[in-house]
């Protein structure tokens, strides 16, 4: 297991600001109870936001006919959608939303070249209402795979998610499960399929990023 090299601050604050805290708490208290409840509730916050910056080690699946999850999570919805943002047409909408405990690192859900990188602002609707998807903050990135199909997939911030982290850099190429960046602290991710392709997910199925499969194309 590796550590996302962004995170790596955050976990030393945080660390550092729950040993002051037990310090404190075990110099001016004489409560032997809170002095223990402190130091375990350090040790488990500071453990959980280790462990949200993991990146875990995975053997990605690796098919150029399969479109793989781009995360971690639960599939919220499947749905035809007009996408306006890029293709200006009726495509095949796959949702995943991450909650806290997901792991909350990216991966390109398909080999080829990055066509279209955006970033957006905006605001902080639930990720798990559709109308996040446009409305929040968000990153879309457009690959067009070796046969020239172009898969589009977004980063979607939630509520509490408050930076979008993405490592696509328009016209690279890109590597089917290689990591693409992450979104912090509960989110969504919705890959745009064309139609016709054959959803291999249904709603409700748990997806793990880079190992399951979301369509064939």
């Amino acid at each position: 297991m590796k550590i996302r090299r962004s995170g790596i601050r955050f976990i030393v604050a945080h660390f550092l600001c729950w040993a002051v805290a037990a310090a404190l708490c075990w110099y001016f208290s004489s409560s032997q109870t809170l002095k223990i409840v402190v130091m375990a509730v350090g040790l488990y916050m500071s453990f959980f936001v280790l462990s949200f910056f993991r990146i875990p080690n995975r053997k990605p699946l690796i098919d150029d006919k399969l479109v793989v999850s781009p995360g971690d999570g639960n599939v919220i919805a499947i749905e035809e959608v007009d996408e306006d943002e890029y293709f200006h047409e009726r495509r095949i909408r796959v949702s995943v939303f991450m909650t806290f405990f997901n792991v909350h690192v990216n991966w390109y859900p398909v080999s080829g070249q990055i066509r279209y990188v955006k970033y957006n602002p905006g605001g902080k609707v639930f990720a798990m209402y559709a109308k996040s998807s446009v409305k929040n903050e968000h990153t879309s990135i457009v690959i067009r795979t070796a046969a020239g199909t172009d898969i589009l997939f977004r980063q979607i911030a939630g509520i509490v998610a408050r930076r979008i982290e993405c490592d696509a850099v328009e016209g690279a190429s890109c590597t089917q499960g290689d990591v693409v960046g992450m979104i912090r602290f509960g989110s969504r991710l919705d890959i745009f399929l064309p139609l016709g392709s054959e959803v291999l997910v249904k709603k409700g199925d748990l997806v793990r990023g880079c190992l399951s499969a979301i369509a064939r194309i």
